[in-house]
């Protein structure tokens, strides 16, 4: 009996190291795919119960030497230092030195409010109003330039409020300047000080930094920005700017030893945390996703409490489920991916729950392909399904005409593995199409209509296209900021990274890395004042903010 159970032992102990080889396989092919190892690369690591399962490197730390890359790099943080700055501020309220309730007057008194009450939880949510300065157009103009905090304030603090503070939520990098600011005044030492002592030296995060550009920090990985098909260094950025909002430097390593402090409440009580990640609540009672710092979601059907980040040459993005105690955090060198597909991807594998993927794909006759063919009425759009070279294709009219994989007879899902198909016909012989995405399950319908033919990019006048630079709000809690460069537009949405536009007609833009499309409006007057993002089957207007 005792052989019997030494044997069952045996098997079980050996079936969960096959298991975790299959996983570690499957993450590898995945960020191999992603991260080739001949342009920038990526670390990604994945932790159970705070200890890492899975901790790779892929791809070039830096191009012009070609060092490979690995997980003790070091990477510019972008907005996941908003996690740092909201825990500074929760710091101080347990310390008694600050409520979340007081008006933000009170530590910064000459700040003109416009006779509106700006509290600090509305900077933390980003309810507060204020004008984004990293959205105006003078930001671009300012990024090579060194600021003090005062400096950066004076640039935005006399604009118009976007609107009355708790009303909306727009993402907002001013207000985390501000809470920098308040950090500064309540301590007596600079933001970097602060950090620094309360956090990383107390946490061991001897590899995280508040960035400069002129400091030697070793293992720094080389930001990269893709321009016409082709790597560039990434546009400078001097790191004062993004201060309290976006300055901070870390490795894998580091932001693992971050997580598990946040879950053992080291820095932080239990009850600071839960408000920090619970969300929070417009003037109206309508609840948002955005907490302080961390943005509540879902994945695959399992909680999950997340941020991303992104800044001139990369991206980053760290994600936990509490249910599954699992902790995935990835950064980048490059803003031409982000990094968020593949934490997201890389996820879902860890939590057992793994998207779709091309390297499943079958082969399947022309004539199963062709039966598929068709257009098919959803609610908000029509899709085409075209084939080509013994391919199927998948167009949304307005956008890009995509590949799709077949991973069996009436199953194809996109390149990324987030957007499923699912087709089948009814009764009649009618066919219909199910498709799943991040964001739900939706129907099309099969109707007779001719498939759209093939974009044809042209050239649009550089003064028509920079009437277009903007930001327009999608919906409170994205904004599509639209940008021109060498010639080109280009658009950004809120934590993504920024695309190029190409031109189907002076209004008309078009994505080719998603399938997404832009109608720019204009007014009387031939100035922009709302466009329409086609994109996913739905058509979203926009109307363009005030600069």
């Amino acid at each position: 009996m005792k052989k019997l159970f030494a044997i069952s032992l045996l098997f079980v102990f050996s079936s969960v190291l096959f298991a975790q080889e299959t996983l570690e396989q499957s993450m590898d092919a995945y960020m191999s795919h992603m991260y080739g190892d001949e342009g920038p690369g990526a670390t990604i690591l994945v932790a159970k119960n705070g200890k890492p399962i899975y901790r790779k490197a892929f791809g070039l730390a830096n191009l012009e030497v070609q060092s490979q890359m690995s997980p003790e790099n070091v990477f510019e943080l972008g907005s996941i230092t908003k996690q740092f700055t909201s825990v500074s501020i929760l710091m101080l309220e347990e310390q008694g030195k600050l409520s979340l309730d007081d008006e933000i007057t009170k530590y910064i008194p000459d700040y003109p409010t416009h006779d509106k009450k700006i509290t600090i939880h509305h900077l933390l949510n980003h309810t507060s109003g204020i004008k984004s300065y990293t959205g105006m157009q003078s930001f671009m103009e300012l990024a090579r330039q060194d600021m003090i905090p005062e400096e950066l304030i004076d640039v935005f603090k006399n604009e118009p409020m976007d609107f009355d503070p708790g009303d909306k939520f727009l993402y907002n990098n001013s207000g985390y300047i501000l809470l920098g600011y308040i950090i500064e005044n309540l301590s007596g030492m600079t933001y970097e000080e602060f950090v620094e002592k309360n956090i990383f030296e107390k946490l061991g995060m001897s590899n995280s930094y508040y960035g400069k550009m002129k400091q030697i920090i070793p293992n720094r990985a080389s930001g990269y920005q893709v321009d016409e098909d082709s790597y560039q260094n990434a546009e400078y950025l001097s790191l004062t700017l993004p201060y309290a909002a976006g300055s901070l430097m870390s490795t894998v390593d580091d932001l693992l030893k971050w997580q598990n402090a946040i879950n053992a409440n080291e820095l932080i009580k239990r009850s600071s945390l839960e408000k920090a990640i619970n969300g929070s609540r417009l003037n109206n009672g309508e609840e948002i996703s955005y907490g302080y710092g961390w943005v509540k979601g879902n994945l695959k059907g399992s909680p999950i409490v997340s941020h991303g980040g992104g800044i001139f040459g990369f991206t980053t993005n760290e994600i936990y489920f509490p249910e599954e105690d699992i902790y995935v955090v990835g950064l980048s060198n490059c803003n031409c991916k982000d990094i968020g597909d593949a934490a997201t991807k890389i996820g879902a594998m860890a939590i057992g729950k793994s998207f779709p993927n091309v390297k499943d794909e079958i082969s399947l006759s022309p004539e199963q392909l062709k039966k598929w063919v068709s257009a098919y009425q959803y609610e908000n759009a029509v899709r085409h399904i075209t084939m080509k070279e013994g391919k199927l294709y998948s167009q949304r009219e307005g956008s890009t005409n995509l590949p799709i994989f077949a991973l069996s007879e009436n199953h194809f899902i996109f390149e990324g593995g987030t957007t499923e198909y699912h087709f089948s016909a009814d009764d009649t012989g009618k066919r219909n199409v199910v498709m799943n995405t991040m964001d739900g399950t939706s129907k099309g319908i099969e109707i007779d209509k001719d498939a759209p033919k093939e974009r044809v990019e042209i050239n649009v006048d550089p003064i028509t296209m920079k009437k277009y630079v903007g930001q327009y709000e999608i919906q409170p809690e994205f904004i599509l900021t639209i940008t021109y460069r060498d010639g080109s537009l280009y658009a950004q949405g809120t934590n993504q990274p920024e695309f190029p536009l190409f031109a189907e007609s002076e209004s008309t833009f078009f994505l080719k890395v998603v399938t997404a499309s832009i109608d720019f409006k204009l007014d009387e007057m031939g100035e922009a004042e709302s466009l329409i993002l086609h994109q996913g089957g739905a058509s979203m207007p926009a109307k363009k903010l005030e600069d």
